[in-house]
């Protein structure tokens, strides 16, 4: 991942939550749509498309898709 916008991007088309570059500073319970099955989701997307294995302790750390993000970004 590059950029927010192409995690933004990945959100709505691999997950299809209707998310903004603003929703990412919200809690998973404040966004649109979004259930604990997405977070599984969210791993195998993010696996998928960078091509590395993500901790999923840290992945269930976070609080935020912005934290997400940090995970996958570094």
């Amino acid at each position: 991942m590059n950029s927010t916008e192409e995690f933004v991007a990945m959100l709505r088309e691999d997950l299809a939550l209707p998310v903004t570059a603003a929703d990412l500073e919200s809690g998973f319970d404040d966004l649109p749509g979004w259930d604990s099955v997405h977070l599984l989701a969210l791993l195998t997307a993010v696996e998928r498309r960078t091509g590395r294995m993500i901790s999923l302790p840290d992945l269930l750390e976070a609080g935020s898709l912005r934290e997400v993000y940090a995970l996958v970004a570094h």
